[in-house]
């Protein structure tokens, strides 16, 4: 059904706020520019009306923290229908960039800047020029929405194109205009859909088995992981989106970015937010001796989010185990579709004994 919300005032006599318009939809992309997260705090706007050589524009472009790239289109005066499809045709256009096109959007978005630094004072790491745009999504910006394009997008999401809606609705709060916006589909899917969406045609079937990616430092200690069962992630919902495709029973190959694979095990619970993870009927920070992110333990975007395993094998940082041509990815989890990926689950199977 199409998309439709509303605001009320709070208190004893609640009073609904009267839906506003906005000038035009061109103000919608200005605001998106002025205050990015409008449109997401886990990207970073790369480029702006870029001229794809065909005849079109893509109204932004993103980075997300693995390198993958996102398409925004906004609906102007074009139906919902029209506007996803030309938001496909511009997909297939970003699929072809090589880090030095993606590099040359940026330096004529922001003259002078270098996408290196400012990609690595954003997220904290490096850029690999390896894996820039390995992936890519796709979102489409409406203030409306009809059932049509939630058919489309739904049909599309469902065959493993990574694409979604993001829903704009504007309230008259006096004299002031209000803006608030909804997804059409959990971002969490969506981004778990581009994390498996590589490009190329040695795309194959997922073999079941899940990676997960497990950042150390300040933050987090695989010491403590390893102790007292667990994989988790946090500093935003990027890195802790992801970790809710996650079932018990799931089996995961956990890898620390930079160093190589340490362990395997078993998922023994759903995904818990620090506040209410225990370890031993104790609060988990009061446990646990990494940060894990405590100063944002209340906050549900930046809080650590813990996974219980039960751990098959694992082994010290110091002894990761890494071979040239084995999977990596920045996504703390996500569903490989790769013979890379079906040949480092083998090759760890024997390293670590695992049937």
């Amino acid at each position: 059904m199409p998309v439709n919300h509303a605001l009320w005032s709070v208190g004893d006599q609640p009073v609904e706020v009267a839906s506003g318009r906005l000038p035009s939809e061109q103000m919608l992309e200005d605001m998106i520019v002025a205050q990015p997260r409008i449109l997401s705090g886990e990207w970073m706007l790369i480029g702006r009306q870029i001229n794809t050589g065909n005849g079109g524009r893509i109204d932004l472009l993103a980075i997300a923290p693995d390198g993958s790239l996102v398409v925004v289109e906004l609906k102007r005066d074009r139906t919902p229908r029209e506007v996803v499809a030309q938001a496909l045709d511009y997909a297939s256009w970003v699929e072809r960039l090589d880090a030095d096109d993606v590099a040359g959007i940026y330096s004529r978005f922001l003259p002078g800047r270098s996408l290196s630094a400012d990609f690595a004072a954003r997220f904290g790491g490096a850029l690999d020029e390896d894996t820039i745009n390995e992936s890519h999504q796709v979102v489409v910006v409406a203030t409306r929405l009809d059932a049509a394009s939630e058919r489309i997008v739904t049909y599309l999401n469902g065959r493993g194109l990574a694409i979604n809606v993001l829903f704009f609705q504007v309230f008259q709060h006096g004299e002031e205009l209000l803006l608030s916006r909804v997804w059409l589909v959990d971002p969490a899917e969506v981004q778990a859909q581009s994390a498996g969406s590589w490009q190329g045609s040695d795309k194959e079937p997922w073999n079941g088995e899940f990676y997960v990616s497990f950042g150390v430092g300040a933050d987090r200690r695989w010491e403590d992981a390893v102790r007292y069962g667990f994989v988790s992630g946090g500093g935003g919902a990027w890195y802790s989106n992801t970790l809710r495709m996650l079932d018990v029973g799931d089996r995961v190959w956990v890898k620390i970015p930079g160093k190589g694979f340490v362990g395997v095990g078993r998922v023994t619970g759903p995904r818990q937010m620090a506040a209410d993870f225990e370890i031993d009927g104790k609060p988990a920070l009061d446990v646990l001796e990494g940060r894990f992110h405590r100063e944002s333990a209340d906050d549900p975007e930046r809080a650590e989010y813990f996974v219980p395993v039960e751990w098959i094998h694992t082994v010290p940082e110091a002894q990761a185990v890494h071979e040239v041509g084995m999977f990596g990815n920045q996504n703390t989890v996500c569903k490989p579709r790769t013979p890379a990926w079906r040949s480092t689950v083998e090759q760890l199977k024997a390293r670590f004994h695992v049937s």
